[in-house]
């Protein structure tokens, strides 16, 4: 019977060292989850302090996928003890700047030498078209940091050397059993190209739509996968009535209740929302969050987690797990 209990302690112990840590000391135990996603932003442009720029972070096995880079993706990668070197793969959705805005930062403090830091080989980077010529333009922007760097400091210019390649939708990524698929998606027409990404992992998988537009296509891409992330947009009646420019923007997004159409075609086992577009003029109050579950939920009656800043999902063979963000 002692055995029996000192073992459920144990395992009690180490469940609260879990939640309370966060996911560095995660990382180093055996027991570690395989499959795991952490939100470690869901905004948009807005520069809130408690909703940064949007970036996902896959970490599949021994390796470490991030899905877009934008505004504070270094301070929440830190704030779990992960170094920002520790990234193997940046993807990325498209190219505007809320999803790339990050990168430099990523880039350049990743390639020092401090705990923070400490990338071993090249920038690995893989994006639809215009991602080659960013990476190229960014280092040259920089070049007068890197140069003192490696000039003052005796840096390898490996570790600040973009690999960078333009992709197309399917198959982009095999490597340790993960395989990554980029899905053509609807921002848009003069925002293409835009890819949203599934990963597969030992029979489990996630979705990540990027910004679309309603897309039923993409629910077939994401039929029965475990998590499914999607965008979602919203405003106030009274504010898309008011100048057709708010009109233009929601029409470039997905309106709850089409995200929760896509939701029920897909059917994941659990929904989780990102990329939160809440409109607002500045007297026209932006609708809340619980405004836009509501909306999603007249259309959709399975599990849906409202994304925020350091959620993180564990992927089972048994379901997924949701954690929310520490405090």
């Amino acid at each position: 019977m002692f055995s029996k209990v000192r073992g459920f302690l144990g395992f009690a112990f180490a469940a609260l060292a879990v939640l309370a840590v966060g996911i560095g000391p995660v990382q180093a135990q055996k027991d570690k989850p395989d499959f795991q996603v952490i939100m470690l932003g869901v905004g948009t442009p807005v520069p809130f302090m408690h909703r940064f720029g949007p970036a996902t972070l896959v970490i599949a096995g021994d390796k470490y996928l991030l899905f877009d880079a934008g505004r504070g993706v270094t301070q929440r990668l830190w704030q779990d003890k992960i170094p920002l070197g520790r990234v193997d793969v940046l993807f990325l959705t498209h190219l505007h700047s809320d999803h790339v805005v990050g990168i430099p930062d990523l880039l350049l403090t990743g390639w020092l030498t401090s705990p923070f830091g400490k990338r071993k080989g090249n920038f690995v980077v893989r994006g639809p078209e215009g991602t080659e010529s960013m990476m190229e333009h960014m280092v040259k922007a920089f070049a007068a940091d890197i140069d003192i760097r490696v000039k003052d400091q005796n840096f390898s210019r490996v570790g600040v050397t973009p690999d960078a390649l333009d992709i197309v939708p399917g198959p982009v990524y095999s490597e340790g059993g993960i395989k990554v698929t980029a899905i053509d998606v609807n921002h848009g027409e003069k925002i293409k190209p835009t890819v949203g990404y599934r990963i597969d992992y030992k029979g489990r998988s996630v979705v990540i739509s990027g910004d679309t537009k309603y897309l039923p296509a993409l629910a077939k891409a994401a039929e029965g996968v475990d998590l499914f992330i999607h965008s979602i947009a919203g405003a106030k009646k009274e504010l898309l009535e008011s100048n057709q420019s708010w009109k233009n923007i929601i029409a470039h997004h997905t309106e709850p209740e089409d995200v929760g159409r896509i939701f029920a075609a897909a059917k994941p086992k659990m929904g989780a929302l990102y990329h939160l577009v809440t409109l607002t003029n500045g007297k026209i109050k932006p609708p809340s969050l619980g405004d836009l579950m509501t909306r999603l939920k007249t259309t959709y009656n399975g599990a849906v987690t409202m994304g925020a800043d350091r959620t993180r999902f564990i992927i089972g063979k048994a379901g997924v797990t949701v954690i929310a963000p520490p405090k």
